[in-house]
């Protein structure tokens, strides 16, 4: 843990028992000590007066009361960022670049800060909020060390050989309005801002309310790395006022959620003619073929379905398996998946952790108990787990399931999966694409040559072979991002740094116009014209 903030004040860390805040509660144990949370908070641009309490989904322990933002908030901190923009944008690429590599250090330092912080927040297992600083150093080291890659100035073949010289130039957006998810808090909150920060643009940032304080956290890390404070702002409020407001004054907007809400952001994104990239929602297939390792297809399945208690957008809750090895498959995962071990706690043996919140558990209950009254079989789990969190939910297997359940094509976003019989490969791939949705995908075989080959087929953004997610979703050179309805555009890879940019041609003539010239006619000029572009097309130019 960090033994001090920015400004060089002591503090504690995040994990302590301290007093009620007594202008708020005056007999709740709060879960953080009250002064490391003012020290977080302060970051939020905020003149209302108003704040918003949040508790954890570890034992409902009170957190914090966040302060909230108004419209005018939203309309300072983009001023702000503007200010920094103008001056960021004059920096040097390299100098961008060292302070990315400064953020990779100081994540893997204060990892233990940062998992305190995301596991009292989201009430995930320990072993999964790792996995969040890990992916987000990936990030940031992956963008420093290709930023030349993607972003240097290129000579491009101008009109006429010597006569033409035509350069691209990648122009920074300006200021990026990023509304981040609550899932996965802190890889959220930082990675799509990463590759905009390396691009030249500020970023006005809006993170869900139950896990801003992880959100901040991160912020003051990039303060740490050498990012100029007013680069990176943070706004707190609901999504219809304060989400909006990033919407409407952003050059950019990066969203992460909903389906329903993206297609409200694309609208307002299109009305102002600015880009947007969004990723949405998912009900993401998983196939194991005749040929798969059964045991190693289970353990994958128990990753694919239940990490951060299916509360990942591109988790599993379709399981294809071929009949070959249906009945071995589900018995393997069955027992393994009943091995598990749950809570809500910090613990590092915490195999799967605690939904977030009660409407969460709600729509789990109910998609369960659906398909449970009108027929399917219940092979695991199936039940909520008060006795060891407010919010825990079992992992739970469904078989049987039909398409008038409720779980049948609905996102679950929980720890529930069904399971299906196919008896070919064209019809899994078939049944795979149903739907509207095209996230993330998951194929199981030996043959990883015949894997590849089906997963071509598959309309996702992303395919895994013999890998539940992680394979796409940790090689950062590899987009990632949805087909249909589960959104537009990609994070990673080029593409995720290149959606922040405008492209700027700028071509210099020489010696000649490209016009008629000593007074030749315009029917002479296209003669001449017409042998230069034969000449090239022999000399083989593009």
């Amino acid at each position: 843990m960090s033994e001090q903030s920015p400004a060089g004040s002591e503090h504690t860390g995040p994990v302590v028992d301290g007093p009620a805040d007594p202008e708020h509660d005056a007999t709740a144990a709060y879960a953080l000590d009250r002064t490391y949370v003012a020290g977080l908070t302060a970051r939020v641009v905020s003149t209302t007066g108003t704040t918003h309490p949040v508790s954890s989904p570890i034992g409902g322990a009170p957190l914090a009361h966040l302060p909230q933002s108004g419209p005018d908030d939203v309309a300072e901190a983009f001023g702000r960022a503007r200010r920094a923009q103008a001056a960021w944008a004059g920096t040097s690429l390299d100098e961008r670049a060292a302070a990315l590599l400064r953020l990779h250090d100081l994540l893997l330092e204060r990892q233990e800060e940062l998992i305190d912080l995301v596991v009292w927040e989201s009430g995930k297992a320990r072993k999964d909020a790792y996995l969040e600083v890990a992916h987000l150093a990936l990030t940031a080291r992956y963008y420093a060390r290709t930023a030349h890659e993607h972003l240097d100035s290129r000579r491009v073949g101008g009109m006429f050989p010597l006569l033409t010289r035509a350069e691209v130039h990648r122009v920074p957006k300006g200021v990026v309005g990023i509304i981040s998810p609550w899932n996965y808090p802190l890889t959220m909150a930082l990675c799509d801002g990463i590759p905009a920060l390396l691009a030249g643009n500020a970023v006005v940032a809006k993170p869900d309310l139950q896990t801003m304080l992880t959100a901040l956290l991160a912020a003051r890390l990039l303060d740490e790395a050498g990012f100029p404070p007013e680069l990176w702002q943070v706004v707190s409020g609901t999504g219809p006022e304060v989400g909006g407001a990033v919407v409407a004054a952003a050059d950019y907007v990066c969203f992460t959620g909903s389906t329903a809400t993206g297609r409200l952001i694309a609208r307002q994104c299109a009305d102002r003619l600015v880009g947007c990239s969004l990723e949405l929602g998912g009900k993401n297939p998983m196939m194991v073929l005749r040929d798969a390792d059964v045991h190693r297809a289970a353990e994958g399945a128990v990753r694919a379905v239940f990490s951060n208690a299916g509360q990942l957008c591109v988790s599993m809750e379709r399981l294809y398996v071929a009949d070959q090895v249906y009945d071995r498959f589900v018995d393997a995962f069955v027992a393994r998946t009943q091995a598990m071990t749950l809570g809500a706690s910090q613990d590092w043996n915490v195999d799967m952790g605690s939904l977030i919140s009660q409407a969460q558990l709600d729509t789990v209950t109910a998609h369960v108990e659906d398909a449970v009254a009108k027929g399917a079989t219940v092979l695991a789990g199936g039940r909520a787990r008060p006795d060891l969190g407010p919010f825990v939910f079992e992992p739970t297997i469904l078989e049987g399931v039909s398409v008038d359940m409720e779980c049948f094509a609905r996102e679950t976003f929980g720890p529930v999966v069904s399971l299906y019989r196919f008896h070919s490969e064209d019809e899994a791939i078939a049944r795979a694409n149903d739907g509207h949705y095209g996230l993330n995908a998951s194929v199981w075989t030996r043959d990883t040559a015949r894997g590849r080959a089906v997963a071509r087929r598959i309309r996702c953004g992303t395919v895994n072979v013999n890998e539940a997610y992680g394979a796409t979703f940790g090689s950062l050179g590899a987009p990632m991002g949805g087909m249909r309805e589960s959104g537009t555009g990609r994070r990673q890879g080029a593409e995720g740094v290149l959606r922040y940019t405008e492209t700027q041609s700028v071509a210099t003539q020489r010696l000649v116009p490209i016009a008629p010239m000593f007074g030749m006619s315009e029917q002479t000029h296209a003669k001449v014209m017409t042998q230069a572009l034969r000449l090239l097309n022999r000399l083989g130019r593009a």
